[in-house]
This record gives structure tokens, sequence and C-alpha cells, in this order.
């Protein structure tokens, strides 16, 4: 799009070439004012936010998507084949109805209001993310352009109007619920937080992140087009409960499809909090759980965008499901922080009691319901493993012994809950099954002889996990299952000899420091050992019996892990203690920076500007290699095979083993013509160019070429803020 001002307002025009759109006009949340004669930042915090709580974020429709049929030939029985390509252009006079749907607005707004049908309920307060109250949206109304707004109450007084007129039997219930359902699905992709996914060129749903990131531009889907809208929505509902219908073994003819005759499946639904089932003791064979992941994602939060609609629409079917103002966000088994935000103890540590605490209460309940024999599965996947702790010693504290574990790939390539991030894409199955009680004369079990137990089940499953394609994270949190396997198969435990007392920047108020307790967290780090020692060996294909220094150890295994140049701090920390360092005086900011809760990598050059950079020595191989680094970026490979042998470190042995890990980890760099990458990580591929270049020139013979990593991506897909940038 280029961008055309014209007497204080903004006028849009289709280019054909990228060269030809307008640059951004958002940049880290602060605008850019797109007057060519001006071009001043306003500034997000001081300008755009107070104007959007006053009322004052306005709406300007900037382009029409729309698709035109044609013949693009004809197959051999002389039919045609139809294509029907997407176009797009700038709006037109007819396209602007924004006054008129406004009008309309406010002209049924005081009949709607007084028959409840719109959500005029606060967006609450104290919330984990407060963006929308932050850009002017203090009710969730506020969530919807007028024109939206609009479309969604009218379909809500025409779910009344059928709910009042028609519903008289429980079939009719049902259906008028799947009704709901479908508008619900609407909701997703008709807000001012919708935007358009660019690359695949689709609308792209609220929800496609689990947070309520703010949108600079948004897209919205044609209500009432036929095939689009509703009539989608509606068809995405329906194949979905003929999967469910299929699930229960039945046709849509309602005949079995079974082989043999067997009896039809019975389904019990119930909306029961998962620590106080209405179920018999002892009467369920098998348990199969996907419990919330820590606090990965604020169900209950997010919930409130669609449970204010549909308690207006379902919760005419279900009164006593909807009768809450919103969702009950005190009793939800999550770590949520906003709960404990400024109360003594510290909100992170707080969280993640209240979720242990709620996890080993759910554990409890499923343990009474189990059978003996019985079995109890759950999904679980975290890069922190702060989460696979509490989740543990859930576990424990409810009763069961982990028996077998699974790494399955569940994450799909272009989800963005994995995208630009050091996410996992593989969930960990956990088999769990009641533990016997401990004999009271049983000998106690200590934890310096497990521990070798723990490493030798890890030593022997990461090997297969690798050759079935299980990289990066995902690795050591596949491996973190047989880790725990052999610790609650184990337990209780104890150590022999006494821990030092860890540095906290919070005292724990509810436990003292016991310096022969054992916890999860031991089981999880001897893995992170095992798994960190395998991989060097991999990293480093020519054995030379020479070690790397710690903190080149350190960034190689973090890109190794992590794959992304920005990952969360709690596991640097960890990986950090995996090597022998301090991470506080050893790595932060000298390598990297810590920025909320995350670390971030630094590349040769951000090194030197920060002035951690040291000079090329035997002494730390990172240093020597990034000093060749950025003497091959800003000058050539000739004058960074100079700064080597000047170091004397041309041959040594230790020297080839950091080139080839580093080059094995690091993202190569981006082919012409592709999009603009992360800026971090544009950095780090410069490197690998610099060290791939030298070692081409002073290494070939002695260091193999690297082997590129297959889920290092060769740039970051723009997210919504840089798509949104690039729309404007």
């Amino acid at each position: 799009m280029r961008l055309v001002p014209e007497a204080g307002r903004i006028r849009f025009e289709i280019v054909e070439r990228e060269s030809d759109h307008s640059p951004g006009t958002v940049k880290d949340g602060d605008g850019i004012c797109p007057f060519p004669d001006c071009r001043r930042t306003i500034d997000g915090e001081d300008e755009i936010k107070p104007q959007a709580q006053d009322g004052q974020m306005g709406h300007q429709l900037y382009c029409v998507v729309y698709k035109e049929e044609r013949i693009k030939g004809y197959t051999k029985n002389g039919k045609p084949k139809i294509e029907r390509p997407r176009y797009f252009r700038a709006p037109g006079p007819d396209d602007d109805v924004a006054k008129d749907v406004e009008r309309k607005l406010r002209e049924r707004m005081p009949l709607w209001q007084a028959r409840n049908i719109v959500p005029d309920e606060e967006f609450p307060p104290d919330t984990n993310d407060d963006r929308p109250r932050q850009y002017g949206a203090p009710l969730w109304r506020d969530l919807f352009n007028p024109r939206q707004l609009f479309g969604h109450c009218v379909s809500v007084e025409v779910f009344h109007e059928i709910f009042e007129e028609l519903v008289t039997t429980d079939l009719d219930r049902a259906a008028i619920t799947y009704i709901a359902v479908a508008l619900g699905k609407m909701l997703n992709y008709n807000a001012i937080q919708v935007r358009w996914h660019a690359n695949r060129e689709v609308v792209a749903g609220v929800f496609d992140r689990h947070d309520f990131s703010f949108k600079w531009s948004y897209a919205e889907m044609a209500p009432t087009v036929a095939g689009l809208g509703y009539d989608w929505a509606i068809e995405e509902t329906g194949n979905a409960l003929d999967e469910l219908v299929e699930l229960l073994g039945h046709s849509n003819d309602g005949k079995l499809e079974f082989a043999a005759p067997r009896p039809k499946p019975v389904v019990r639904f119930t909306c029961q909090s998962g620590d106080a089932l209405d179920l018999p003791s002892a009467s369920v064979d098998c348990v199969v759980m996907d419990p919330p992941y820590y606090q990965n994602v604020m169900y209950a939060e997010l919930a409130d965008f669609f449970y204010v609609w549909l308690k207006r629409t379902a919760g005419l079917v279900f009164p006593s499901l909807f009768a809450d103002p919103l969702t009950d966000k005190d009793r939800e088994a999550v770590a949520n922080l906003a709960r404990f935000k400024g109360k003594k103890g510290g909100a992170k540590n707080l969280a993640k009691r209240d979720y242990q605490t709620r996890m080993a209460a759910i554990f409890l309940e499923q343990r009474r319901v189990l059978k003996p024999d019985g079995i109890m599965t759950v999904m679980f996947t975290h890069k922190e493993s702060d989460a696979w702790d509490a989740l543990a010693k859930g576990l424990i504290d409810g009763g069961f012994v982990i028996t077998a574990s699974w790494p399955v790939n569940t994450e799909a390539e272009g989800s963005l809950h994995i995208r630009e991030k050091s996410a996992a894409r593989s969930t960990i199955f956990l088999v769990c099954r009641v533990r016997k009680p401990t004999p009271t004369d049983a000998e106690p079990h200590y934890w310096e002889e497990v521990e070798p137990t723990v490493r030798l089940a890890v030593r022997r499953k990461v090997k297969e996990f690798q050759e079935a394609g299980i990289g990066g994270i995902d690795l050591y949190l596949a491996c973190f299952g047989p880790a725990l396997q052999v610790f609650t198969e184990a337990w209780p435990l104890n150590r022999g000899t006494a821990r030092p007392q860890p540095k906290t920047k919070q005292k724990d108020l509810f436990d003292e420091f016991d310096p022969y307790a054992v916890r999860p967290e031991d089981a999880l780090e001897a893995a992170r050992r095992e798994v960190k020692q395998w991989r060097m060996e991999q990293l480093a294909t020519v054995k030379r019996q020479h070690h790397l220094d710690a903190l080149t150890e350190w960034y190689v295994l973090a890109w190794d892990a992590f794959r992304a140049p920005r990952f969360p701090a709690d596991e640097a920390l960890k990986l950090a203690r995996v090597v022998g360092l301090d991470f506080d005086q050893d790595v932060k900011k000298r390598v990297c920076e810590v920025k909320g809760d995350d670390v971030i990598l630094w590349d040769s050059i951000t090194r030197h500007r920060n002035g951690t950079l040291g000079h090329a020595s035997e002494e730390c191989m990172l240093d020597t290699l990034h000093a060749a680094a950025k003497t091959g970026r800003e000058q050539n490979t000739g004058a960074a095979r100079s700064l080597i042998e000047n170091a004397h470190l041309i041959g040594d042995p230790t020297l080839l083993t950091a080139i080839e890990a580093l080059l094995n980890v690091l993202p190569p760099g981006i082919p012409s013509g592709k999009k603009k990458p992360d800026a971090n990580l544009a950095g780090a591929a410069s490197d690998f160019e610099a060290l791939e270049r030298l070692r081409k020139l002073a290494f070939a013979e002695t260091v193999p070429a690297p082997r590129i990593p297959e889920q290092i991506p060769l740039e970051l897909p723009a997210t919504a803020e840089d798509e949104d940038e690039s729309a404007d």
C-alpha cells in the first residue's frame, strides 16, 4: 500500500512493487507521522495511549480484498476449469459506510442495552494482559468497531427471536446451541484484534496468538457474502460436529460403522472442577488429561472475549453455566501472576505454589476415581523447567508414579504460538499409575544413589529421540520424561549430602530451606547435564580430546537448545549452572542481555558495541571466534585469519572444536529476496557467514562443513505488528 496524505486525511493506493510501498508508520509502539514534511515520532505512552483512552482512536478503511471467478481452461470433457484469484483494491466512496452504520448503531443501542444484548461488561482491571484498556477498550464491546458490533448485536437479537419462537424440544435446544457456537466463531474473525495474514493472504483470528495484542491495522471478514462470514462459521461448526459424531462410531445416517455389533457408546459431559468430580471412587479405567501449561496461557482471561457473548446466546439454553458476570479466575489451575501482584513473597513464587497445590488436588481426585489398576495419561509441554517441577511435584503429592513417557510432535510449523519464539513443538505424554504405599520399614532412598540411574535412563533415550527427529529444546523436554520416571519410581528421596543454599532474590515464605530435601528439579537438572554432554559430542564431530571453556559451551548450547536469539531467562540460568557458571557474574551483560523474563543473545558486533568482546585468546574461544567474525564482517576474511594467526591459535584443537560447534548451531545467512529478518537473528546469521568463510579459507581440511539445523529459520516471519507496519 502507498499512503497519500490529503488535507489532514490519508488516502491509500494499491502498488505492485515492494519498493513503491510507503514506509511503516509504527515502530516499537510509537507512531510515525505519515506526512512527508513531518515524519516525527509520536510517543506511544505519552500521546497514543492517552488519546486512545480518551476515545480518539479512530478507524479508516484502507483496502478491500476480493476474488473474481474466471475460466482458466477446459478439461478433456469440455468442462471449464474455474479459478478464483484474490485481488486488492483501494476503497471507494461506496465502501465507506461508517457514518450510516454509526447512526444505525446509535438508534438501536438503547433497545439492545435494555434487552441485555450488548456486552457492556468492563474489561477486568487486574489481568496479565491489559492492552485493551491501554488502547481505549475499557468495555468488552469496545473490541469491535461500530460495523462489527452492529453485526454481532443483530446476530444475538435474531438468536433471541429464534429461541423464543421456535425452541420447544431438546433437539431444538441442541441445534440452537451449535448456532451459538458458530456465532462465537464469527467473533474471532470480526474484531479489531484480527489481523491480515500477509503470507497466506487470509484473515487470521484474534486468538491465533494467546493474548490481546493490539493491532495497529486490522482485518475483518465480510459477514454476509455467500460462502463467507456466517455461512463459513456455521459450516465449520457443522464439520466439527460431524467429526465428533464419527469419533463416537456413528455415520451421518445414524448407523454404526463398526464391523461387528457393539453397544452404542455412552458419553457424559459435565461442567465440574477437576478436583471435585461427581464420580464414584475406583470407577474409572483411564484418565486422559491435558492440563493447563503453568503460566503459558491465561485461559479464563482470554475466554471472557467469548463468554460475554455466549451468555447472551447459549446462556438462554444453559443459564446455570453462565450465571457469573465473567469467567471464574479464582479456581483456575494456572500460574496466574496477576492474582498475586504486589503480595509479600513475590508473585512468581506464589503463583508457582498455587499452581502446584491446585494440580496436586486435581491429581488426588483422579487417584480417587481411578480403579486400582487404572491408568492416567498427562500431556504436557513447557520450555521452562519450573513448570515441569511444579507439575511433577503435583503428581507426586497426588500419589502417582510415572511409568512411561513419549514425545509427540503436536505443533504446526506455521503456528504463531511457536514461530519467532524458542517454543516447543512436541508434547510429552506421561503415563502415570497410582503409587503403591511405601512400607513403614522400607529403607530410605538417597538421591546420590538414584541420580546415576536417572542419567543412564536419559542417555539411553536421547539418541533414540534425536534419531526420531526431535531436536532443540524439544530434545531436553523429551528427556525430562525418562528422568522423572526414574525419579517418581524411587520416591520418597532424601539427600545423603547437604546441598548449599541457592541464591534467591525473594525468600519463600512457606518452606524453610532444607539442605537434604529433593525436588523433581534435581532430576531435570540431571537430564539437562546428560543431554548437554550428548549434544556437545554431536556438535563437535571430530574427536580432539579437548573441552570448550564454559562460556563458549553455554553460548553454543543456548543456540542449540532454543534455536532463537530470545528465550526464558530462567532457562539461561539453569543452563549456566549445568556448565558451571554463575549466570549473573559470568554470562549476563557479557554475551547476552536480560529483557523482562527473557534473555537475548548478542552477536559479535553487539558485543563489541557494548564493550564486552574480549581479545582472541585460548582462555575463551567464543571471544576469539566473535572477534574473528567481527573482523570478517567489517574488513575481510583474510584479516580474520590474521587475527587467529597472531593469537597463535590457527592449529589449536580447541579452536577447531569451537568453530565446528558454533557453525553447527548458528542460523545460516538470509537468502536474497526473503523478507526482512529479525534484527537479532540477522546479526547471528552474519556471524555464521563470516565464520563459514573463515572455515573455508583456513580450516577446510580440518573442520567439516556445518550441518544446517532444520529448525533454525532462515528468516523470522513478520509479527502481527510488523505486518501492520508494512500494510500502513
